[in-house]
């Protein structure tokens, strides 16, 4: 057997999408929680029968802190039975946006975790990872050979199925890249929002010089967390005049109570790939996945 592809049980459906658009065998990771909170993973079916000579492991980092745990056991022990080349898909990487220490005595976690997924990992496929002050993912994971893809594309062809002429829109300056890939794709008009944050949870939305009125807005972003800065922008957007707005992402993160919040601010429909598992999922990223993960087998 040259390669097959692991996954866990909450995220069997875009693993197995991804198997599929691959042509690959899928294997699950089966979990077991001890009461102290350690964890074991069993391999089903065990790979020692049919060793691959390459392990694909699909594991999203959202809720990321047991699933580091994961990807070492799984690692350590595939290198251990004699697995030569180890890829890992992860649509969401964690930890990322902390690249900067603010405060002394802050561990800068981005560097840290590039090095432990370049250490285990032979080949890494992620999807808008939330970098700020670096630009390539090498910059700290440089032994791998790490893809770094965009659900911007698919998003924009849903979007274009969903609505006739819509106004794309950024909430914030970090947004510019998804907003301007996907109106390069559609032709559709397009504008970024300036934010002005004072704390994690509040923020200010300055909106760009178009005029709203009555049209159907899309606010587009890689990750959604809190959900203040979407509410904040979806409530201005209708302030101005806006028909409706609709919200668009790669990452639906939504901790605590981010989609009531979004809800109540007004937002008509929301629309996230399946990079990490959500209700609002409405965009496999399996086929830009599967070429990817294509390119990354046969290059070696």
């Amino acid at each position: 057997m040259a390669t097959r592809l692991v996954y866990f049980e909450g995220e069997a459906v875009p693993a197995l999408r991804l198997a599929e658009a691959a042509g690959l065998e899928a294997s699950l990771i089966k979990r077991h929680d001890f009461p102290d909170q350690e964890l074991m993973l069993t391999l089903a079916p065990p790979l020692d029968g049919a060793l691959p000579a390459t392990l694909v492991v699909y594991r999203s980092l959202d809720r990321p802190n047991e699933k580091l745990v994961e990807l070492l056991l799984v690692a350590r022990h595939a290198r251990r039975l004699g697995v030569k080349r180890l890829v890992l898909v992860a649509p969401y990487l964690a930890y990322m946006r902390q690249d900067a220490a603010f405060h002394p005595g802050e561990i800068v976690s981005q560097p840290l975790i590039g090095g432990f997924i370049d250490e285990l990992y032979d080949a890494l496929i992620t999807v808008d990872p939330h970098l700020h002050r670096i630009s390539r993912l090498e910059e700290v994971m440089p032994r791998i050979k790490a893809l770094t893809l965009s659900g911007a594309p698919r998003l924009a062809d849903l979007i274009r199925m969903e609505r006739s002429n819509p106004i794309l829109m950024g909430p914030d300056a970090e947004s510019s890249q998804w907003i301007e890939m996907a109106a390069a794709a559609t032709g559709f008009e397009h504008g970024v929002c300036q934010k002005v944050r004072h704390g994690d949870t509040r923020v200010e939305i300055a909106l760009p010089d178009l005029d709203l009125c009555g049209r159907q807005v899309v606010l587009m972003d890689d990750i959604a967390s809190s959900g203040h800065t979407l509410a904040r922008a979806i409530e201005a957007v209708l302030a101005a005049g806006a028909d409706s707005v609709d919200v668009a992402m790669t990452h639906a993160l939504f901790a605590g109570d981010a989609m009531e919040l979004i809800r109540q601010a007004g937002v008509n429909e929301v629309w996230s790939t399946d990079c990490i598992a959500h209700p609002s999922n409405a965009v496999a990223m399996a086929p830009t996945l599967g070429k990817a993960l294509y390119e990354v087998l046969q290059g070696g």
